[in-house]
């Protein structure tokens, strides 16, 4: 196997055992980035100057010490350009680093690169980047997922050995999916969101895209804990999970909602998750019905909250303080709105306007307020269902990958794309991807595991147990082989 195709721990025991130094492990990530990135299109920016790329922390026994990581492209890198996927913020160089970043340096961590991103963080197939689309390593046709596509392609690419993504709506979770690897989303407040580019600020969450599970559980230890530069950062000790990953799963109760197994979820889709199910249950997981009655109230309610706190986000970018200004212009007033009209792209536009439309006089109790509203209530629909299962287990994505342009000029089947993973976020719960089969046409198929407010650790042992009885996590995507690494 070649270095670039290790897991974290994996890596981190080859360094430990002086099997190969950090050095030649970074050198086989930047070969097979060299080798695949031109087709791919996982990064926008790779560092190859060794002041950037060099370990910054020599921390004994961390099992990041000298890994290889991808960073999506809304999360501060201090020195290192941050675009958020947009001619806004094109040449934006952060004079500081997000905590996130600090931390993995503190681990030992090595940045190769920022991940490419629908801009802003605003769309389910990393097509609505202002530079470029990236490709799916398992079809090149199709979409790797959004708003994490580049840090999820580059995993599965194995152009990194991990990467961290945000996820607003599902944006982890759903490109996970798409590429075949392990995504997830911890409890809004869990990990410190200073140092990530705002889209919708009650959604938005930090959180890692890995080979698999025992890594997820590496970066997350890594990454959470109370920070004190962020107002909604949790107080709640972060528990150990590396090391307590295994569990008698006859202590679980699983949730399955039939509202998640509907008409309009793909066959394959469907089969394959439920045959997951079945693994889980022969390792004495405990299956019970649960009903999620809100399900369909949160495409609608996720589109008008993140939007409305998108609008107001996305203010600050007006031309005058940095980002993009626009040359075409004889006062302030025309600045400003040429500067918008230039710097954002039609996606962000669209979702601008439909949130300034629902914060407006006259509309804003009948639209806002009214998604608040809603959002309670799915809140307290799975609230009710967390006091009778430990988890609830669904699709992630109703279809697997789709085709490239396939839905681009038809914004809400995009939005659709979603429907799965959106009320984890609305109700703050954490929530894991991971890959569970295979369609008919040779696309990954990924199974959602949610659980109870900073319960990170059961979806982790769940989805640790489903990971030893298969082999699903070690499928590679073709255009990962031949490496030279």
């Amino acid at each position: 196997m070649s270095l670039n195709q290790l897991t974290i721990h994996d890596a981190a025991d080859g360094i430990a055992n002086a099997a190969f130094s950090s050095q030649e492990l970074l050198e086989a990530v930047h070969r097979q980035i060299a080798r695949v990135d031109d087709t791919v299109q996982a990064y926008h920016t790779v560092l190859t100057d060794p002041a950037k790329t060099s370990v910054l922390s020599d921390k004994a026994g961390s099992l990041l010490q000298g890994i290889p990581l991808g960073v999506k492209d809304n999360i501060c890198t201090e020195g290192v350009v941050t675009t958020c996927g947009s001619k806004m913020l094109e040449n934006f160089v952060p004079p500081y680093n997000a905590t996130v970043m600090t931390r993995l340096e503190e681990h030992g961590a090595v940045l190769v690169g920022k991940t490419n991103m629908d801009e802003f963080a605003m769309g389910s197939s990393t097509e609505h980047s202002a530079f470029q689309p990236t490709r799916n390593p398992w079809d090149l046709g199709r979409i790797p997922g959004g708003s994490s596509g580049g840090s999820a392609a580059a995993v599965a690419a194995h152009e990194c050995i991990a990467a961290l993504g945000s996820d607003t709506g599902g944006s982890i979770r759903q490109p996970a999916a798409c590429c075949g690897v392990v995504g997830m989303k911890p409890t809004y407040g869990r990990v410190s969101r200073y140092g990530l580019i705002a889209y919708a600020s009650s959604l938005d969450q930090i959180g890692p895209l890995t080979k698999d599970v025992t890594d997820a559980a590496i970066m997350l230890e890594a990454i959470a804990g109370h920070d004190p530069k962020d107002s909604t950062s949790a107080t709640i000790p972060v528990p150990t999970i590396v090391k307590a990953l295994h569990r008698d799963m006859s202590e679980i109760r699983i949730g399955i909602p039939d509202e998640y197994f509907a008409e309009g979820l793909d066959s394959d889709v469907n089969d394959g998750v439920r045959a997951a199910l079945q693994v889980l249950i022969s390792r004495g997981a405990k299956p019970q019905a649960v009903s999620l009655l809100t399900t369909p109230y949160g495409i609608a309610t996720y589109y008008l909250i993140a939007t409305a706190e998108a609008s107001s986000n996305l203010a600050r970018y007006d031309g005058v303080k940095y980002g993009y200004r626009s040359s075409q212009s004889q006062d302030l007033l025309e600045m400003y709105c040429q500067t918008r009209k230039e710097g954002f792209g039609r996606e962000t536009q669209r979702r601008i306007m439909l949130g300034t439309y629902a914060l407006s006089a006259g509309y804003y109790d009948a639209y806002y307020g009214k998604a608040q509203q809603a959002r309670e209530m799915i809140r307290s629909d799975f609230e009710t269902a967390f006091q009778e299962v430990d988890v609830i287990v669904t699709p992630t994505m109703p279809t697997p990958a789709f085709r490239l342009g396939e839905k681009t000029d038809d914004p809400v089947q995009m939005y659709l794309s979603d429907i799965y993973t959106i009320s984890a976020n609305l109700g703050g719960f954490p929530a894991i991807s991971i890959p569970c089969a295979m369609s008919r046409d040779g696309l990954p198929i990924g199974m959602q595991i949610m659980g109870r407010w900073f319960d990170e650790l059961t979806l982790l042992q769940v989805a640790f147990a489903f990971e030893q009885e298969t082999d699903w996590h070690l499928k590679r995507a073709p255009i990962s082989e031949d490496s030279n690494g």
